[in-house]
């Protein structure tokens, strides 16, 4: 099995690194769907990453190139931090099997709007 935990974050390293997405996008689904763990347990999981800021060496190399806006960054982390605790407490109270279509519901939305944008 840490083959397989070394190859998705690997996997989810070099999507966020490449077009900057999420890591939870990955990590999440792929813990879930290969290596058959809880969806909680998969998003406390994912998010456990970013407690050590491993996005830190990708960031750099966008700060470097120019195209990291530092005012929007912190106004997102605001929102993100309030949205962040009130949206973990949430995920324990809604039930597992709604929980899991919210975040299928939610993927397939963001890939219709990147799609056709």
């Amino acid at each position: 099995m840490f083959a397989l935990y070394i190859a998705i974050g690997l996997v989810a390293g070099t999507l966020s690194g490449l077009v900057g997405i999420g890591g939870g996008i990955i990590v999440v689904p792929a813990l879930m769907l290969l290596a058959n763990i809880p969806q909680l347990t998969a998003q406390g999981t994912s998010l456990a990453l970013f407690v050590v800021p491993l996005s830190i060496f990708a960031f750099m190399n966008y700060y470097r190139a120019g195209h990291v806006d530092l005012t929007i960054a912190l106004l997102l982390a605001l929102g993100f931090i309030v949205g962040s605790i009130s949206g973990s407490k949430l995920a324990f109270i809604v039930d597992h099997d709604i929980l899991t279509k919210i975040f299928a519901v939610v993927l397939v939305l963001i890939a219709i709007r990147l799609f056709f944008k």
